[in-house]
């Protein structure tokens, strides 16, 4: 397929393939380290509070850089902004061949971070824009894939480490090879396009909009419990007596829940315009699984493994989906998605910071899972404002037009 014919607006199987492929690379920078964390505190000291800046620095990087996404892309293009994260995701997770200086490992995770924002604010206008007829059905595949690539990279480092007797440093440095392969499929499939490039103003009076902020700070609470569970579940369940290699199974249980989840509540959201009921199922299996982290962590932990993937990943899909449902120019749309992600993001990154607080204060992370029971109830009141009806109102008669 041409770039040429990318551009037609006609939705490709070689577009949809490789927003699929570059949604894999998304995560497994972030969830890879979980399993392996002894390692990486036998040899670079690295306390808990310096740990949780493997989780907190890309989260915080993958949000500065879904607000200046909409800047980058204006000046490079939607193509040249996307091809330009993908390279950043690449070095970044290349130059882990260098992680056993604590400071460098850190380094990279600010680099992976700021090109995995960079593109995750760029395809859900891109998909709005090149898949309309089924903006819910790709939206969810590409959200499952982003989850599958979590699982992809909690358990391919820990089989490099033990079985093939690699580095840990290696391990995560073999994680930029599909990166690789990635950017390289995008330099001939990826095309051109108008989403998330916005007109000169766009972005700042947007931000005037109340309506954006609630959905940064719904997409915040809820990812932070994302955020903890990469950053803590598998040092949590190894405090428990389990191994580094049952506890990376529990995160790709996580990863392909959520890529069920994904997938799933999209589909039977998409029938409806009004989202809500989908979004708050989705916070109620997150509910379910917090509170038996938190009690009874032992009693069956697939089980609140899963319930809480199911509902992480529902919840992510169903905000991007309700963020491009607030406007009906892809170009604004994505904008609001961009936007949406990147206080999310910023929001979602303190929550891993405060469970390594509360762990070493209190001995055990299971009040940091509580924690994240009240951010779920913020989230549950807020969805309240997402009525359909009413996003012409809550946008402005200015953006809402086509």
């Amino acid at each position: 397929m041409s770039r040429t014919q990318a551009v037609s607006g006609r939705p490709s199987l070689g577009l949809a393939l490789l927003i699929l492929g570059i949604a894999l690379n998304l995560r497994p920078f972030l969830a890879a380290p979980g399993p392996i964390l002894p390692a990486i505190v036998e040899d670079t000291g690295l306390g808990y509070g310096a740990l949780s800046l493997l989780t907190l620095l890309p989260m915080l990087l993958m949000g500065i850089g879904a607000f200046g996404a909409p800047v980058v892309l204006s000046r490079l293009g939607t193509r040249g902004g996307m091809l330009l994260a993908l390279g950043l995701l690449f070095l970044g997770s290349l130059l882990r061949l260098m992680g056993t200086n604590g400071s460098i490992l850190v380094l990279t995770s600010l680099v992976c971070g700021a090109g995995a924002g960079c593109v995750q604010s760029a395809v859900p206008g891109l998909i709005k824009e090149r898949f309309t007829a089924n903006v819910a059905g790709m939206t969810g595949l590409y959200s499952a894939m982003i989850m599958i690539g979590g699982a992809f990279g909690a358990q391919t480092v820990p089989f490099l480490i033990t079985p093939l007797g690699l580095p840990w440093t290696t391990a995560l440095a073999l994680l930029s090879a599909p990166v690789l392969i990635a950017l390289i499929a995008a330099v001939h499939i990826l095309p051109d396009s108008r989403a998330v490039r916005p007109t000169p103003g766009v972005v700042t009076a947007l931000m005037r909009r109340q309506r954006c902020w609630i959905l940064m700070a719904v997409f915040g609470l809820i990812n932070g419990g994302y955020a903890s569970l990469i950053a803590w579940l598998a040092p949590y369940y190894q405090a428990q007596g389990l191994s580094s290699s049952d506890s990376a199974f529990l995160i790709s249980v996580l990863a392909i829940c959520q890529g069920i989840g994904a997938v799933v509540l999209p589909l039977l959201a998409q029938q409806n315009p009004d989202r809500r009921p989908w979004l708050w199922l989705s916070i109620g299996l997150q509910v379910a699984g917090f509170s038996g982290l938190a009690t009874v962590p032992m009693w069956y932990p697939v089980v609140w493994v899963a319930l809480c993937g199911l509902g992480l990943a529902g919840s992510f899909a169903l905000c991007l989906i309700v963020a491009l449902d607030h406007l009906p120019d892809p170009s604004r749309a994505g904008t609001v998605a961009a936007l949406m992600q990147g206080g999310g993001f910023v929001l979602a990154a303190i929550p891993p910071f405060l469970l390594a607080l509360i762990k070493t204060s209190s001995g055990s992370f299971a009040s940091g899972w509580i924690m994240h029971l009240v951010w779920l109830g913020i989230a549950a009141i807020l969805v309240c404002c997402f009525n359909p009806k009413l996003y012409a109102q809550a946008m402005g008669d200015r953006y809402s037009r086509r």
